[in-house]
């Protein structure tokens, strides 16, 4: 049996929707899904007791699927079954992001878990190489996406974010801890004022584990994207996770954006 261990977002219910048995749903209580409802809600001062529970459920396999932030730790609830966890625990939210999700992951395979990606249930969640759009980008767009792609390996040991925002060859701004969302956001008033176009450059980090923490695009991205001035966007092949992709190739096309699937490194 699947456990969806879900955070915020589409990707879960999409997920639950290409499952042909409905997977276990379990949530940090902290970040509950937008539109599933869970069959167990959490803490992480009660991973010990969730683990648990999935082995009584039959749970072979553990997929991890939309967002969520990194919660407070109050030492008073931790129960006895997470107590011999605490110590990775503790390790685990004193690191980077893709050192905490590392530890986690270690937490569940030891406990006897196959951990899979959200790609291994909904395989068409990646999209083919090419561009997927009418618009196609420019030369410069193809030298922007170039830059992005140094720009991504040179920041993936610092463990920062999964895309960058790049117009004729200059950095206009890289992911930080508040998501592509707000890297995006922060451009709008630029529209006004700097040189239009550009691209989002989003791709994995170098050593990143793909069976967790995918970057993703969807429908909003488009509207953010047009929103900062830029011209389009690329992503990389096999590594970024594209939310209904007709509707997302249908809005770019409304608003004049590329989507390029490029083969990494370029």
């Amino acid at each position: 049996m699947l456990a969806l261990i879900c955070g915020q977002g589409a990707l879960p219910t999409r997920i639950v929707q290409n499952c042909s048995v409905r997977p276990l749903i379990a949530s940090l209580a902290q970040f509950q899904p937008d539109e599933l409802v869970p069959d167990i809600n959490f803490r992480l001062e009660t991973l010990g007791t969730l683990l648990d529970l999935l082995n009584q459920r039959d749970v072979t396999k553990v997929c991890f699927a939309g967002g969520i932030r990194r919660p407070d730790i109050n030492p008073t609830l931790i129960d006895e079954s997470t107590q011999p966890l605490a110590a990775s625990i503790s390790e685990a939210l004193a690191k980077g992001d893709d050192g905490a999700l590392r530890v986690m992951i270690e937490i569940f395979e030891q406990a006897g878990f196959d951990i899979i990606g959200a790609d291994d249930i909904v395989p068409d969640l990646l999209p083919a190489v090419g561009v997927l759009t009418r618009r196609l980008p420019t030369l410069q767009d193809h030298k922007d996406a170039t830059r992005g792609a140094e720009v991504i390996a040179s920041i993936s040991n610092l463990d920062l974010g999964q895309a960058c925002a790049i117009v004729n060859g200059q950095v206009l701004a890289m992911e930080a801890y508040g998501g592509t969302d707000w890297m995006l956001n922060s451009l709008t008033p630029r529209v006004s004022s700097w040189p239009l176009g550009g691209v989002l450059f989003k791709a994995p980090k170098i050593t990143q584990d793909r069976r967790f923490d995918l970057p993703c695009i969807g429908l909003e991205t488009c509207q953010q994207v047009k929103d900062a001035g830029l011209s389009g966007i690329v992503i990389a092949h096999a590594g970024v996770l594209v939310l209904d992709v007709e509707d997302v190739i249908a809005e770019a096309d409304r608003l004049d954006l590329f989507i390029w699937v490029c083969e990494a490194p370029l």
